[in-house]
Protein backbone atom coordinates (compact mmCIF):
# COMPACT_ATOMS: atom_id res chain seq x y z
CA UNK A 1 0.00 0.00 0.00
CA UNK A 2 1.33 3.24 -0.92
CA UNK A 3 2.24 5.74 2.00
CA UNK A 4 0.41 9.09 2.62
CA UNK A 5 3.41 10.88 2.77
CA UNK A 6 5.05 9.28 -0.69
CA UNK A 7 2.31 10.78 -2.14
CA UNK A 8 2.28 13.81 -0.55
CA UNK A 9 5.99 13.90 -1.76
CA UNK A 10 4.73 13.44 -5.12
CA UNK A 11 2.41 15.85 -5.11
CA UNK A 12 4.55 18.66 -4.02
CA UNK A 13 7.08 17.80 -7.02
CA UNK A 14 4.35 17.54 -9.91
CA UNK A 15 3.59 20.91 -8.63
CA UNK A 16 6.91 22.45 -9.26
CA UNK A 17 7.14 20.09 -12.86
CA UNK A 18 3.93 21.61 -13.75
CA UNK A 19 4.97 24.83 -12.93
CA UNK A 20 8.65 24.01 -15.00
CA UNK A 21 6.21 22.91 -18.07
CA UNK A 22 4.48 26.39 -17.86
CA UNK A 23 7.75 27.83 -18.02
CA UNK A 24 8.97 25.74 -20.72
CA UNK A 25 5.82 25.89 -22.84
CA UNK A 26 5.74 29.89 -21.96
CA UNK A 27 9.81 30.02 -22.74
CA UNK A 28 11.55 28.21 -25.37
CA UNK A 29 8.65 25.30 -26.93
CA UNK A 30 6.24 28.04 -27.17
CA UNK A 31 8.08 30.67 -28.20
CA UNK A 32 10.59 29.34 -30.86
CA UNK A 33 8.64 27.04 -33.17
CA UNK A 34 6.85 30.04 -35.37
CA UNK A 35 8.83 32.68 -34.16
CA UNK A 36 10.48 32.81 -37.77
CA UNK A 37 6.84 32.50 -39.09
CA UNK A 38 5.82 35.54 -37.13
CA UNK A 39 8.97 37.36 -38.49
CA UNK A 40 7.69 37.06 -41.82
CA UNK A 41 4.19 37.98 -41.19
CA UNK A 42 2.80 34.37 -42.15
CA UNK A 43 1.26 34.54 -39.06
CA UNK A 44 -0.19 36.22 -36.27
CA UNK A 45 1.61 36.63 -32.64
CA UNK A 46 -1.62 35.55 -30.87
CA UNK A 47 -2.55 32.66 -33.24
CA UNK A 48 1.20 31.16 -33.26
CA UNK A 49 0.65 31.17 -29.36
CA UNK A 50 -2.77 29.36 -29.73
CA UNK A 51 -1.14 26.73 -32.18
CA UNK A 52 1.65 26.10 -30.92
CA UNK A 53 0.27 25.06 -27.66
CA UNK A 54 -1.79 22.31 -29.19
CA UNK A 55 1.39 21.30 -30.85
CA UNK A 56 3.92 21.32 -28.05
CA UNK A 57 1.15 19.14 -26.25
CA UNK A 58 0.56 16.56 -28.99
CA UNK A 59 3.95 16.33 -29.81
CA UNK A 60 4.81 15.83 -25.92
CA UNK A 61 2.42 12.36 -25.27
CA UNK A 62 3.45 11.07 -28.97
CA UNK A 63 7.06 10.99 -28.43
CA UNK A 64 7.73 12.37 -25.13
CA UNK A 65 9.16 9.21 -23.85
CA UNK A 66 12.93 9.50 -24.68
CA UNK A 67 14.11 12.36 -23.44
CA UNK A 68 11.94 12.08 -20.41
CA UNK A 69 13.46 8.79 -19.76
CA UNK A 70 17.00 10.46 -20.33
CA UNK A 71 16.36 13.04 -18.19
CA UNK A 72 14.65 11.38 -14.89
CA UNK A 73 17.72 8.55 -14.99
CA UNK A 74 20.80 9.05 -17.17
CA UNK A 75 22.01 11.95 -15.77
CA UNK A 76 23.55 10.82 -12.90
CA UNK A 77 25.21 7.72 -11.74
CA UNK A 78 24.91 5.51 -8.24
CA UNK A 79 21.45 7.14 -6.54
CA UNK A 80 17.84 7.76 -7.73
CA UNK A 81 16.61 11.36 -7.20
CA UNK A 82 13.90 11.72 -4.44
CA UNK A 83 11.51 13.56 -3.92
CA UNK A 84 13.11 16.36 -2.04
CA UNK A 85 15.23 16.43 -4.92
CA UNK A 86 13.10 16.20 -7.78
CA UNK A 87 11.39 19.07 -6.13
CA UNK A 88 14.38 21.45 -6.12
CA UNK A 89 15.77 20.65 -8.83
CA UNK A 90 12.56 21.21 -10.62
CA UNK A 91 11.45 24.22 -8.69
CA UNK A 92 15.26 26.24 -8.90
CA UNK A 93 14.99 25.24 -12.69
CA UNK A 94 11.37 26.56 -13.23
CA UNK A 95 12.17 29.51 -11.37
CA UNK A 96 15.40 30.37 -13.35
CA UNK A 97 13.69 30.16 -16.85
CA UNK A 98 10.67 32.15 -15.75
CA UNK A 99 13.08 34.82 -14.81
CA UNK A 100 14.27 34.62 -18.68
CA UNK A 101 10.76 34.79 -19.87
CA UNK A 102 9.59 37.80 -17.53
CA UNK A 103 13.05 39.67 -18.16
CA UNK A 104 12.88 39.25 -22.51
CA UNK A 105 16.24 36.85 -22.75
CA UNK A 106 15.87 33.14 -23.50
CA UNK A 107 17.15 31.56 -21.33
CA UNK A 108 18.42 28.10 -22.49
CA UNK A 109 16.09 25.15 -20.93
CA UNK A 110 17.94 22.11 -21.34
CA UNK A 111 20.75 24.30 -19.91
CA UNK A 112 19.31 24.71 -16.56
CA UNK A 113 17.10 21.60 -16.33
CA UNK A 114 20.27 19.54 -16.60
CA UNK A 115 22.05 21.56 -15.01
CA UNK A 116 19.58 21.55 -11.85
CA UNK A 117 19.20 17.66 -12.08
CA UNK A 118 23.11 17.22 -11.94
CA UNK A 119 23.28 19.56 -9.10
CA UNK A 120 21.42 17.83 -6.68
CA UNK A 121 22.59 14.98 -7.77
CA UNK A 122 25.78 15.25 -6.95
CA UNK A 123 24.70 17.08 -3.84
CA UNK A 124 23.01 13.59 -2.93
CA UNK A 125 26.29 11.99 -3.47
CA UNK A 126 25.53 10.36 -7.03
CA UNK A 127 28.49 9.99 -9.82
CA UNK A 128 28.67 12.06 -12.87
CA UNK A 129 27.78 10.50 -15.71
CA UNK A 130 30.49 11.01 -18.19
CA UNK A 131 29.14 9.60 -21.02
CA UNK A 132 25.95 10.88 -20.93
CA UNK A 133 27.77 14.41 -20.64
CA UNK A 134 29.60 13.80 -23.81
CA UNK A 135 27.12 12.75 -25.96
CA UNK A 136 24.63 16.14 -24.35
CA UNK A 137 27.80 18.13 -24.95
CA UNK A 138 28.78 16.76 -28.44
CA UNK A 139 24.91 18.24 -29.95
CA UNK A 140 25.23 21.28 -27.66
CA UNK A 141 28.19 21.88 -29.72
CA UNK A 142 27.31 20.66 -32.92
CA UNK A 143 23.79 22.78 -32.92
CA UNK A 144 25.40 26.16 -33.61
CA UNK A 145 27.09 25.31 -36.33
CA UNK A 146 25.14 22.61 -37.80
CA UNK A 147 21.73 24.60 -37.39
CA UNK A 148 23.65 27.84 -38.35
CA UNK A 149 25.20 26.65 -41.06
CA UNK A 150 22.66 24.52 -43.04
CA UNK A 151 20.41 27.39 -42.67
CA UNK A 152 22.94 29.80 -44.06
CA UNK A 153 23.22 27.51 -47.25
CA UNK A 154 19.57 26.78 -47.77
CA UNK A 155 18.95 30.63 -47.33
CA UNK A 156 22.24 30.95 -50.18
CA UNK A 157 20.70 28.80 -52.44
CA UNK A 158 17.04 29.98 -52.23
CA UNK A 159 18.80 33.34 -53.01
CA UNK A 160 20.81 31.93 -55.96
CA UNK A 161 19.51 32.78 -59.93
CA UNK A 162 20.68 29.90 -61.52
CA UNK A 163 18.37 27.75 -59.11
CA UNK A 164 14.33 27.98 -59.77
CA UNK A 165 13.17 29.31 -56.23
CA UNK A 166 9.96 26.97 -56.49
CA UNK A 167 11.98 23.79 -57.47
CA UNK A 168 14.28 24.13 -55.12
CA UNK A 169 11.37 24.70 -52.35
CA UNK A 170 9.75 21.38 -53.99
CA UNK A 171 13.04 19.07 -53.32
CA UNK A 172 12.88 20.89 -49.98
CA UNK A 173 9.23 19.81 -49.18
CA UNK A 174 9.81 16.16 -50.78
CA UNK A 175 13.23 16.37 -48.02
CA UNK A 176 10.60 17.03 -44.95
CA UNK A 177 8.34 14.83 -46.48
CA UNK A 178 10.63 11.74 -46.11
CA UNK A 179 11.83 12.97 -42.62
CA UNK A 180 8.10 13.24 -41.36
CA UNK A 181 7.19 9.36 -42.73
CA UNK A 182 9.92 8.45 -40.74
CA UNK A 183 9.82 10.19 -37.19
CA UNK A 184 8.76 6.84 -34.88
CA UNK A 185 5.14 7.89 -32.41
CA UNK A 186 4.43 5.85 -29.79
CA UNK A 187 1.14 5.22 -30.35
CA UNK A 188 2.29 3.42 -34.04
CA UNK A 189 4.57 0.54 -32.33
CA UNK A 190 5.35 -1.12 -28.99
CA UNK A 191 6.47 0.79 -26.29
CA UNK A 192 9.63 -0.83 -25.55
CA UNK A 193 10.29 -0.48 -29.03
CA UNK A 194 9.66 3.60 -28.60
CA UNK A 195 6.71 3.44 -31.34
CA UNK A 196 7.22 2.92 -34.93
CA UNK A 197 7.47 5.36 -37.72
CA UNK A 198 4.21 6.17 -40.57
CA UNK A 199 6.78 4.47 -43.13
CA UNK A 200 7.22 1.09 -41.25
CA UNK A 201 3.56 0.84 -40.95
CA UNK A 202 3.01 1.76 -44.34
CA UNK A 203 5.71 -0.35 -45.65
CA UNK A 204 4.84 -3.40 -43.32
CA UNK A 205 1.43 -3.52 -45.75
CA UNK A 206 3.87 -4.23 -48.67
CA UNK A 207 4.77 -7.28 -50.40
CA UNK A 208 8.56 -8.01 -49.95
CA UNK A 209 11.61 -6.87 -47.78
CA UNK A 210 10.51 -4.98 -44.97
CA UNK A 211 13.84 -2.12 -45.95
CA UNK A 212 12.09 -2.20 -49.15
CA UNK A 213 8.66 -1.58 -48.15
CA UNK A 214 9.96 1.35 -45.72
CA UNK A 215 11.83 2.83 -48.69
CA UNK A 216 8.63 3.16 -51.21
CA UNK A 217 6.64 3.85 -48.64
CA UNK A 218 9.24 6.79 -47.48
CA UNK A 219 9.72 7.74 -51.43
CA UNK A 220 5.43 8.17 -51.90
CA UNK A 221 4.81 10.19 -48.65
CA UNK A 222 7.35 12.37 -50.00
CA UNK A 223 6.56 13.06 -53.64
CA UNK A 224 2.98 13.92 -51.91
CA UNK A 225 4.20 16.71 -50.10
CA UNK A 226 6.36 17.90 -52.89
CA UNK A 227 3.33 17.66 -54.80
CA UNK A 228 1.13 19.39 -52.82
CA UNK A 229 3.89 22.42 -52.11
CA UNK A 230 4.16 22.34 -55.79
CA UNK A 231 0.47 22.48 -56.37
CA UNK A 232 0.20 25.86 -53.68
CA UNK A 233 3.27 27.57 -55.76
CA UNK A 234 1.42 27.63 -58.90
CA UNK A 235 -0.94 29.68 -56.99
CA UNK A 236 1.26 31.99 -56.06
CA UNK A 237 5.05 31.70 -55.04
CA UNK A 238 4.95 34.16 -51.94
CA UNK A 239 1.39 32.33 -51.00
CA UNK A 240 3.34 28.88 -51.21
CA UNK A 241 6.19 30.07 -49.08
CA UNK A 242 3.99 31.33 -46.27
CA UNK A 243 2.24 28.28 -46.17
CA UNK A 244 5.09 25.87 -46.60
CA UNK A 245 6.82 27.92 -43.31
CA UNK A 246 3.32 27.93 -41.38
CA UNK A 247 4.06 24.00 -42.58
CA UNK A 248 7.28 23.95 -41.03
CA UNK A 249 6.89 25.59 -37.88
CA UNK A 250 3.93 23.34 -36.87
CA UNK A 251 6.58 20.27 -37.38
CA UNK A 252 9.17 22.30 -34.92
CA UNK A 253 6.28 23.07 -32.37
CA UNK A 254 5.81 19.43 -32.45
CA UNK A 255 9.18 18.51 -32.10
CA UNK A 256 9.31 20.72 -28.88
CA UNK A 257 6.89 19.31 -27.22
CA UNK A 258 8.38 16.14 -27.89
CA UNK A 259 11.69 17.30 -26.20
CA UNK A 260 10.70 19.83 -23.75
CA UNK A 261 8.12 17.88 -21.91
CA UNK A 262 11.35 15.61 -20.47
CA UNK A 263 12.86 18.76 -18.79
CA UNK A 264 9.64 19.15 -16.84
CA UNK A 265 8.42 15.33 -15.73
CA UNK A 266 11.72 13.50 -16.15
CA UNK A 267 12.59 13.96 -12.26
CA UNK A 268 9.19 12.73 -11.67
CA UNK A 269 9.96 8.97 -13.04
CA UNK A 270 11.55 7.39 -10.07
CA UNK A 271 8.96 8.74 -7.54
CA UNK A 272 5.89 7.78 -10.08
CA UNK A 273 7.64 4.18 -10.23
CA UNK A 274 6.74 3.66 -6.53
CA UNK A 275 3.19 5.34 -7.11
CA UNK A 276 2.54 2.78 -9.94
CA UNK A 277 1.86 5.79 -12.28
CA UNK A 278 2.68 5.00 -15.91
CA UNK A 279 4.72 6.85 -18.10
CA UNK A 280 1.89 8.43 -20.40
CA UNK A 281 0.43 10.13 -17.24
CA UNK A 282 3.13 11.85 -16.69
CA UNK A 283 3.34 13.24 -20.21
CA UNK A 284 -0.22 14.24 -20.66
CA UNK A 285 0.39 16.16 -17.28
CA UNK A 286 3.47 17.77 -18.52
CA UNK A 287 1.50 18.00 -22.41
CA UNK A 288 -1.12 20.26 -20.63
CA UNK A 289 1.40 22.26 -18.84
CA UNK A 290 2.83 23.49 -21.98
CA UNK A 291 0.03 24.36 -23.18
CA UNK A 292 -0.98 26.71 -20.54
CA UNK A 293 2.73 28.01 -21.31
CA UNK A 294 2.23 28.55 -24.91
CA UNK A 295 -1.13 30.19 -24.58
CA UNK A 296 -0.32 32.55 -21.40
CA UNK A 297 2.94 33.69 -21.76
CA UNK A 298 4.82 32.42 -24.87
CA UNK A 299 3.37 35.62 -27.39
CA UNK A 300 6.63 38.09 -25.50
CA UNK A 301 8.90 35.81 -26.13
CA UNK A 302 7.55 35.16 -29.71
CA UNK A 303 8.34 38.51 -30.47
CA UNK A 304 11.32 38.73 -28.99
CA UNK A 305 12.89 36.31 -31.57
CA UNK A 306 10.60 36.57 -34.45
CA UNK A 307 11.59 40.59 -34.03
CA UNK A 308 14.66 41.47 -31.80
CA UNK A 309 17.04 38.78 -33.86
CA UNK A 310 16.65 39.42 -36.97
CA UNK A 311 14.59 40.69 -39.50
CA UNK A 312 13.38 37.55 -41.25
CA UNK A 313 11.20 37.08 -44.96
CA UNK A 314 9.89 33.54 -46.08
CA UNK A 315 12.60 32.92 -47.62
CA UNK A 316 15.11 33.19 -44.59
CA UNK A 317 12.40 31.57 -42.13
CA UNK A 318 11.87 28.27 -44.20
CA UNK A 319 16.09 28.12 -43.95
CA UNK A 320 15.97 28.73 -40.50
CA UNK A 321 13.18 26.00 -39.51
CA UNK A 322 14.30 23.03 -41.55
CA UNK A 323 17.18 22.55 -39.67
CA UNK A 324 15.95 22.94 -36.39
CA UNK A 325 13.59 20.61 -37.43
CA UNK A 326 15.97 17.95 -37.91
CA UNK A 327 18.20 18.80 -35.00
CA UNK A 328 14.95 18.90 -32.66
CA UNK A 329 13.99 15.42 -34.05
CA UNK A 330 17.49 13.74 -33.56
CA UNK A 331 17.51 14.81 -29.97
CA UNK A 332 13.99 13.30 -29.75
CA UNK A 333 15.77 10.19 -31.45
CA UNK A 334 18.25 9.46 -29.07
CA UNK A 335 17.17 10.83 -25.74
CA UNK A 336 18.94 14.23 -25.71
CA UNK A 337 17.74 17.51 -23.83
CA UNK A 338 18.53 19.73 -26.09
CA UNK A 339 18.01 23.53 -25.66
CA UNK A 340 14.84 25.15 -29.03
CA UNK A 341 16.45 28.51 -28.09
CA UNK A 342 19.93 27.81 -29.06
CA UNK A 343 18.53 25.78 -32.26
CA UNK A 344 16.15 28.76 -33.42
CA UNK A 345 18.62 31.36 -32.59
CA UNK A 346 21.13 29.68 -33.97
CA UNK A 347 19.81 29.24 -37.29
CA UNK A 348 17.85 32.95 -37.46
CA UNK A 349 21.96 33.68 -37.06
CA UNK A 350 22.89 31.49 -40.00
CA UNK A 351 20.20 32.44 -42.42
CA UNK A 352 20.33 36.20 -41.72
CA UNK A 353 24.01 35.94 -42.49
CA UNK A 354 22.94 34.82 -45.64
CA UNK A 355 21.22 38.30 -46.81
CA UNK A 356 23.20 41.11 -47.97
CA UNK A 357 25.42 43.34 -46.44
CA UNK A 358 27.13 41.79 -43.31
CA UNK A 359 24.84 40.41 -40.31
CA UNK A 360 21.69 40.37 -42.31
CA UNK A 361 20.04 42.15 -39.45
CA UNK A 362 21.33 40.41 -36.52
CA UNK A 363 21.71 42.25 -33.29
CA UNK A 364 25.35 41.18 -32.32
CA UNK A 365 24.61 42.67 -28.56
CA UNK A 366 21.66 40.84 -28.02
CA UNK A 367 23.48 37.73 -29.09
CA UNK A 368 26.31 38.50 -27.14
CA UNK A 369 23.84 38.49 -24.05
CA UNK A 370 21.70 35.47 -24.77
CA UNK A 371 25.18 33.33 -25.43
CA UNK A 372 26.20 34.51 -21.83
CA UNK A 373 22.58 33.64 -20.27
CA UNK A 374 23.54 29.97 -21.64
CA UNK A 375 26.17 29.95 -20.17
CA UNK A 376 25.22 31.37 -17.07
CA UNK A 377 22.21 29.01 -16.69
CA UNK A 378 23.97 25.86 -17.07
CA UNK A 379 26.99 27.14 -13.72
CA UNK A 380 24.58 28.88 -11.89
CA UNK A 381 21.47 25.86 -11.66
CA UNK A 382 24.30 23.24 -10.89
CA UNK A 383 25.75 25.64 -8.27
CA UNK A 384 22.31 26.67 -6.78
CA UNK A 385 20.54 23.10 -7.23
CA UNK A 386 23.97 21.66 -5.16
CA UNK A 387 23.67 24.18 -2.15
CA UNK A 388 19.99 24.54 -2.30
CA UNK A 389 19.77 20.32 -1.37
CA UNK A 390 22.55 20.74 1.14
CA UNK A 391 21.08 23.50 2.95
CA UNK A 392 17.35 21.98 2.93
CA UNK A 393 18.92 18.71 3.78
CA UNK A 394 20.76 19.77 6.58
CA UNK A 395 17.94 21.77 7.88
CA UNK A 396 15.31 19.01 7.37
CA UNK A 397 17.32 15.81 7.61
Amino acid sequence: MVEIATVGTFLVAAIASLFMAWAIGAGSSGSTPFAPAVGANAISVMRAGFLVGLLGFAGAVLQGANVSEAVGAELIGGVTLSPMAATIALSIAAVLVAFGVFAGYPIATAFTVTGAVIGVGLAMGGDPAWPKYTEIATLWILTPFVGGGLAYTIARTLRAEPIAEEALIVVLAAFVGALVANLEFAILGPEEAGGASIAQVAGGWLPGPTVAGIAAATVVIAAAWALAIGVDLRQGTERGERHFLLVLGGLVAFSAGGSQVGLAVGPLIPLSGDLGLPLSALLLGGGFGLLLGSWTGAPRMIKAISQDYSSLGPRRSIAALIPSFIIAQTAVLYGIPVSFNEIIVSAIIGSGYAAAGSGGGVSGRKMGYTVLAWIGSLAGSIVVSYVGFRVVFSVLG
